[in-house]
């Protein structure tokens, strides 16, 4: 893979390379990267990839292998504590928890020491809301006009990433930088660079969709008003007017947020429902009173010399056009939508294919991308992938498979039984709490229950909260709390997405994971239904060309979960029968690694006491 790695640096190529848990792919394209003499970017997906690269690999290859080369690690501005935003909230802070007061001279203390700013330093609840006051976003910042500017830890740490050789950012990072120097703005957040590394590739199209959008929400209206009562802090003069005008805003947008809120009218599971005129109809009085009270935010400040409040004025202005913008669903390559997150509501424009739109931005600038995954190509082909970053077959893409060292058919098993009947008919949940208790018997627990909804997630946790074992539930903790827990004792974890991917617990710890269901996108997502009706536009079948390798990709990041070393070894158990009963189960089969298919819970018992050395049915 290193060479592959080393050809594409050398000969301005692209390279598709799938390498398989424990091929060492960091190592593959760090030290190519390291002696390309070319500025590298790598983008991950997920902190704990970056934080090993940080911590293990780089310093692997200076200290070990004598490489000589500077490299440098730039988070979001979000992740950085604010010199001028820190000063004003201490000089009369307030917080949105009780709870929160307590850690407020750690803090302090820690600004004082810090040569990073970097949050991580510290250990804060991954929800500490008083974090919002004390960092900077692109919005808040004013950049050169800023009297902290020089001292700043984001202006500090992008000279580092200025003088690097590596630049080590995530998949975030990239494509808000992306975005905004191909944008009308110009504006660069990374240093100029030659070539990009995509690590966790199988996550691009996702992030690319968040970033070449446009996106509205009751959170920004919220952070505006605040922001902007702060910046008048030392302003009588115009105290009086702003406290008037931020709550007028506020008011408008609370009574238009909830309106849109109301107008989606759904109790699903999602949260995602389309825009049409139906839904925005009943809210247009009070978007007209938020549009007004952008627009008197505006021309409040709009004659401010100060940049603080004149940078209100101008996110007031840009709020108002974006929201305009969102609302009038003009642009027929865009899909529009509502989303309700938490107390959140968003409006969110989001193109349908971020095919054309990487070709524009990334691939007409950057002559060699490298693109690396554990999981990347459906039934053995890398056709999905591709259509899905843009890299059209008339791209000279070179192509690469690592399978890595594991022998999945001694290590793991696959796990279908067949008296849980399909996911929609009745009794399945409660066929699939009594699956999920007759295999925890077999493997001592030491499981991780993945479910594709919240709702099933918390209905088998009621259901099998009486396992003999340490029963863990995803939001009960934090992530990291949770796996702490799972490692120091036999334990069952039910959890959703965010535990499909990411999550490392190599060893016995970890012996047995259940899938409740082939994670299907729900059809009626909006981007979902957008990306297939274009599909089938073009006389194309949107289920085989787009649902099944999407849910076949997703399926094997869940698989991934289990075997992390040559010594694990478990069962994935898939409880959905249409693995084996539907015709495209096979194209399921055909992505997993290839491994003994058992068709009850006796023979996933019979396979584990054999150690999973000894003969088992294996699918075709």
């Amino acid at each position: 893979m290193a060479r592959a790695v080393e050809r594409a640096l050398r000969e301005r190529r692209y390279l598709v390379a799938e390498a398989g848990t424990g091929t060492g792919k960091t190592l593959a394209y760090l030290v190519p990267a390291a002696l390309s003499g070319r500025r590298v970017i790598v983008s991950t997906a997920t902190k704990t990839l970056q934080e090993q690269i940080w911590g293990k690999d780089i310093p692997l290859l200076r200290e070990r292998c004598g490489l000589d080369f500077a490299a440098a690690y730039l988070k979001g501005r979000s992740n950085y504590y604010c010199l001028a935003r820190g000063a004003e909230f201490a000089r009369a802070p307030t917080f949105a928890a009780r709870e929160e007061a307590a850690l407020w001279p750690v803090i302090e203390a820690w600004s004082r020491a810090t040569e990073t700013g970097d949050r991580s330093e510290l250990d804060l609840p991954d929800q500490l809301h008083t974090w919002k006051d004390l960092s900077a976003t692109a919005e808040t910042c004013t950049g050169r006009e800023c009297e902290r500017y020089e001292d700043c830890f984001v202006t500090r740490a992008r000279a580092l990433a200025g003088q690097s050789d590596v630049l080590l950012v995530n998949h975030h990072l990239f494509f808000a930088d992306l975005a905004m120097r191909t944008s009308r703005a110009g504006v660069e957040i990374l240093p100029d660079y030659d070539v990009v590394i995509f690590d966790e590739a199988h996550a691009l199209e996702e992030v690319a969709t968040e970033y070449f959008g446009l996106q509205v929400s009751s959170y920004r209206v919220d952070e505006l008003g605040r922001d902007a009562l702060r910046a008048v802090g030392d302003r009588p003069d115009l105290a009086s007017m702003m406290r008037d005008a931020t709550g007028e805003l506020r008011r408008a947008g609370e009574r238009f947020f909830q309106a849109v809120a109301a107008a989606r009218g759904q109790e699903e599971e999602s949260v995602r429902a389309p825009l049409v005129e139906e839904l925005l109809a009943p809210c247009e009085r009070d978007q007209a009173r938020l549009d007004a009270a952008l627009e008197a935010l505006r021309e409040l400040l709009a004659e401010a010399e100060a940049p603080q409040l004149a940078q209100i004025a101008r996110r007031a202005g840009e709020l108002r056009v974006e929201l305009a913008a969102v609302t009038a669903m003009k642009e027929p390559s865009r899909v529009y939508f509502a989303e309700v997150r938490g107390r959140g509501v968003f409006l969110r424009a989001a193109p349908i294919d971020v095919a054309e739109e990487l070709q524009a931005r990334l691939y007409r600038r950057t002559d060699t991308v490298v693109f690396t995954s554990a999981t990347l190509a459906a039934q053995g082909r890398f056709d999905y992938f591709r259509r899905q970053v843009g890299l059209a077959p008339e791209f000279d893409v070179d192509e690469a498979r690592y399978p890595g060292p594991f022998d999945f058919p001694r290590q793991a098993a696959i796990v279908s039984p067949a008296a849980v009947p399909e996911p929609n008919a009745p009794g399945f949940l409660e066929a699939a709490a009594g699956a999920i208790r007759a295999l925890t018997a077999v493997t001592d627990g030491r499981a991780f229950v993945l479910c594709t909804s919240n709702r099933n997630m918390v209905a088998l946790h009621s259901a099998l909260r009486d396992l003999p074992y340490q029963v863990l539930l995803q939001g009960e903790r934090p992530k990291a709390r949770l796996l702490e827990a799972f490692r120091a004792e036999p334990s069952v974890l039910f959890a959703t997405a965010s535990f499909w991917e990411g999550v490392d617990v190599p060893g016995d710890a970890l012996s047995l994971v259940v899938i409740d269901r082939l994670p299907f996108a729900p059809p009626g997502d909006p981007v979902v239904a957008a990306r297939l009706r274009a599909l089938e536009a073009e006389g194309r079948d949107g289920f085989s060309e787009l649902s099944v390798p999407a849910a076949a990709l997703a399926l094997r990041q869940g698989f991934g979960r289990l075997v992390r070393t040559r010594d694990d070894r478990g069962l994935v158990a898939i409880l959905d029968r249409r693995l084996v009963t539907k015709g495209y189960g096979r194209a399921f089969l055909a992505t997993l690694p290839k491994s003994p298919l058992l068709r009850s819970v006796e023979e996933a018992r019979a396979w584990w006491q054999r150690g999973g050395v000894a003969p088992a049915p294996h699918r075709a």
